[in-house]
Formats: C-alpha cells, structure tokens, sequence
C-alpha cells in the first residue's frame, strides 16, 4: 500500500508516470459526481483504494487522462498503470492541477467550496459552477489550493474568519492522502488474475479490454473484432457469442495455444494473436454451421454447455479462406462425444481440465489421427432423469432434453405440420414447450399425481397458438381437435400411444421409457468407441 498526496498525483501525471492504459473506459463522470468526490475526501469518507499497475515495460498504445493528453515522462522510472480509479485520479488531477491544458472542453473541473455552506454529513460543501454563477465572496475555487500565487491573489482581502476557514480547507487537501494498491510486477499473467479477482468484487474492469491493449494494433482491435463476429453470427442465431468475452477468449486461448486459460493467452505475443485470429473465427463458425447442421443447435443459449464450442473450435480452426473437410467417422466421432457429454454433465466437475483433455484429443481427431475424444464411459440414460427432472429453461439437463426431443422433427400438434425448429429454438423462451398434460386440467382432475407436473416427460414442442387450444383440456378431449392418423405427432414428439388415456400416472412412466430409450439409440448410434476389454 502506497498512499498518494494530491501534490504527488499532479506530479506523477505531469511528470508522465501516471499513465492511462488503453483497455480503460474514458472519463464518464458528470459534474456531479466529481463535487461529491472532492466532498467526500474533504470530511475523509471512504473512496475506494486505487489500483496500480507499476511496470518498466510501456504499453504501445495508451489512453489519456480524461481530457488531457499526457506528457512523455521525463525520467527514466517504471509506469505507473491505473488499473482502477481512472474515474477518481482524472477528477482529482482535473480540479486541483494548473499545467496541461485540456485538449477538449469541460464543464466538470471548476469546483468551489461554498463558504456559506453549513458542516453537513449528507449535503456536500462543493459545487460545480460555470463562471458567470459563481459568487466570489462565497465560492473559493480549488484549482488555486496547490498554486501558491494564485492561493495568495485569491485571499487577498478576506477577513480573519473567512481567510482561517480557506486556510483549513487547503491544509485538508494537503494533508489528504488518497488510499493506493500497487502491483509491481513484469508479469502480465498476474495482472490479470488481478483483473479477474477485482472482478469478482463487482468492479467493472474487463480482461478482454486488458488483452486489447496486449494485441492491438493500427489495423487490428480485439474488442472490435468480436463486435464484428456479434454481426456476422445474428443471421444464425449465434450473436450472443460475440458477447461472451470470456468464451471467446478460451476459445482464442484454445486455437492458438491449445489451452483454454485466459493465463495461456495472455502470455502469447501480440503478434501471434493477430496473425492467427482469423483462424479463431474460422474455428468459431465452423463449430456453430457443425452445431446447427447436425444437431439443431440454433443459439448458444440452446447448449447445454457454452464451453462445447471451445474444443469444437479447435476442430474447425483452420487458417484465410479454408474449410474443414471431415470424415463421417469424425463427425460420428463428435456427436458421440456431444452427447455423452451432455447426458454425463462433464464439464460440471473440472471443466478447465476436462476441456484441456477435449482439446487434445479434438486436434488428434482432426489430424487424422488416434483420437480418444469419445472413450469415456458413461451409464445408459436412464429414464429416472425424465420422470424426476423439473423442466427449468435454463438448467443443463432440460436443454439436454429440448435437443433431444429436436433430433426427432416434433410435429405441430393441432396441425401436423413440422415445427420450424430454427425459429423455436433461436428464440428460446418457455413459451415454445407446454405440458403435454395441461396443468390446470392436473390441478382440477381429482386425480393422485405420483409424478411432477413440470417433469421433464410431461414436456414437448408445442406452440403458443397449439397451447391456447388445448390448455386445460384433458388429452382424450383436445385428442378430437388433433389429426386423424396420430403416427406422424406421436412418433416426431416421443409419445406414447396412452398419451391420451388422461392417465397421468402411466403416461409420466412409459414416455420416461421413451425417452430414455431414445436418448441412448442416439449415443449408440454415433459410437466410435472400442469395446473395452476386461
């Protein structure tokens, strides 16, 4: 812990040793704002430490102070990088320094002390003020407090009373010593996972806007980059994952280095990351066209595991304008491990490990050679996970199930039309799968419930305009408003043929037997995996 003075902090920002990183936001504060700080730090509130990131390697490209643009240092010492309280020492070094000279126009450096102004906890003492609102005898300017001519001109002619008061509010502010973390270390590594703690204490700093500063270059910005990707996944559904900094940088981690850390990716050259992102997009689209290709995967919020994208973008990464030609035994390969993966919920114990095995053993795939990505075990789906599991839209299980259900082309109730998968499952909302056995026709029936209405084998497709016409009627009576011939709906949406017997009960038990009965065809029919030997 380092304590700074404010006459320090002017000097270190003109002297040129406080410096701004690029991945920091800009100076947001309002006028406001800035008095309440100065309030706060004259009646010695807590403000909040600064973090400080001291190193003697200089960042390429940097940001500038608020308004100001910072002068080269001057001396040969390390930088001192503002890790956090950018907001706070702009404020700080905008109303009380006198040197630089605001390159743009600001409104929220003039701050006064209201002489007038009763000693109050909550109301503040300072005010900003344009020059023609300001009240010379009231308002005392504190730009003048660390400029000794200009503190001198400006109590000229006080009387005792009001010339001891200025001078306790400048002895304040001189005495006033902001509280500062520093982190002295050439190690970019540790920098972040400072990113990363702070994070976790709700401060709103960014580890992708720390690697940015890292990559970039006059013809190449990370944080643009993604934004980029954003619009071009929209038409596909996929938009949200160029929100997800964090996926995105495992998957950058995973391409590049084969690793998904965020630690890994910080370590490589700057350089590196910009000649090979293009594979990094290249891998990213070509998991999602494999995705929505084969296993109806529509969004990402239709995962069950956003992190599935990571080794699946190892897979397809492949450099300019190529594509990745696959075997039907790799693709085989693949969905096998999909679904095991998923049924198995693997990536909830270990996940970074587990997914740094998948990554090595999907590179192998893709290379041709002996690959171990599917030889894992797992037991048979059983059909306990449909009669016990409540649907909840977002739980793993639940998306499990929904493509699940999607690989057998449900179709329309009410009409027997194919339901249109795509827009379903891009939208993903609750409002696209309805109980099969109406709730309230449940809560009015009399009968003995042994199972969950929300089960999961209580749910299908169904459409909001299907649910309307159905709702609270028992099967065997919305039956009569359904097709003729059933085969078509009954097979497409795994129902039994006693769905429409109104028996709760039995229906709850023999689609569980469905379903599970299903779930395991499907991972049977893609195993690649040899028997095992015993």
């Amino acid at each position: 812990m380092e304590d700074l003075t404010i006459r320090q902090i002017i000097e270190r920002v003109n002297n040129g040793q406080i410096r701004i990183p690029a991945f920091q936001r800009g100076f947001v504060w309002d006028p406001n704002m800035v008095a309440y700080l100065m309030d706060s730090l004259y009646k010695n509130y807590p403000i909040g430490a600064l973090l400080v990131w001291r190193t003697n390697d200089r960042l390429e490209y940097e940001r500038k102070l608020g308004p100001y643009d910072l002068p080269e240092p001057t001396a040969n010492f390390p930088i001192d990088y503002v890790l956090d309280g950018q907001q706070r020492i702009t404020s700080i070094f905008g109303v009380f320094q006198s040197d630089l000279i605001p390159t743009e126009t600001i409104e929220w450096n003039d701050v006064y002390f209201d002489l007038e102004a009763d000693l109050d906890v909550q109301e503040s003492q300072f005010v900003n003020l344009s020059t023609e609102n300001v009240e010379v005898n009231r308002h005392f300017p504190l730009r003048v407090l660390f400029n000794t001519v200009e503190y001198r001109r400006a109590t000229r002619g006080m009387t005792d009373e009001v010339a001891d008061k200025v001078d306790q509010l400048q002895t304040v502010f001189r005495e006033l010593r902001v509280p500062t973390q520093m982190i002295e270390t050439e190690d970019r590594t540790t920098v972040a996972i400072v990113f990363e703690r702070v994070n976790q204490r709700g401060v709103p700093l960014d580890t992708l806007q720390l690697l940015t500063a890292w990559t970039w270059s006059e013809q190449f910005d990370l944080h643009r980059e993604f934004e980029t990707l954003s619009e071009d996944l929209e038409p596909f559904g996929f938009s949200e994952v160029g929100d997800d900094n964090n996926l995105l940088l495992r998957c950058c981690a995973a391409v590049i280095a084969h690793d998904a850390s965020i630690e890994t990716l910080i370590e490589l050259n700057g350089n590196v990351v910009r000649e090979r992102f293009r594979e990094v997009i290249n891998g990213l689209k070509g998991a999602i066209d494999f995705l929505r290709n084969n296993l109806e995967v529509h969004s990402i919020s239709n995962l069950p595991y956003s992190n599935i994208l990571i080794p699946l973008s190892v897979f397809f990464a492949v450099p300019g304008n190529q594509q990745v030609n696959f075997t039907d035994n790799q693709r085989r390969t693949i969905l096998n491990w999909f679904w095991k993966t998923c049924f198995s919920r693997r990536y909830n114990s270990q996940p970074l490990k587990t997914i740094k095995r998948d990554i090595v053993e999907i590179d192998k795939l893709r290379r041709g050679e002996a690959s171990t990505l599917n030889h894992f075990d797992i037991n048979n789906v059983p059909a306990e996970l449909f009669r016990s599991e409540a649907f909840r839209i977002n739980n793993i299980n639940t998306k499990t199930f929904i493509l699940l259900l999607a690989q057998a082309h449900p179709e329309s109730f009410i009409s027997g039309n194919p339901v249109t998968l795509g827009e379903v499952l891009r939208d993903y909302n609750r409002r696209e799968f309805h109980h099969v056995y109406p709730k309230a026709y449940l809560e009015n029936s009399g009968n003995e419930l042994n199972y969950n209405v929300n089960s999961l084998a209580n749910f299908c497709f169904l459409s909001r305009t299907d649910n309307n016409q159905i709702r609270a009627k028992s099967p065997s009576t919305y039956r009569e408003e359904m097709p003729e011939n059933l085969t078509g709906i009954l097979t497409s949406n795994l129902l039994p043929t006693e769905t429409f017997s109104d028996d709760f009960n039995s229906f709850i038990e023999e689609r569980s037997l469905l379903l599970a009965e299903y779930a395991n065809q499907i991972i049977d029919s893609f195993n690649t995996t040899p028997p095992s030997r015993h």
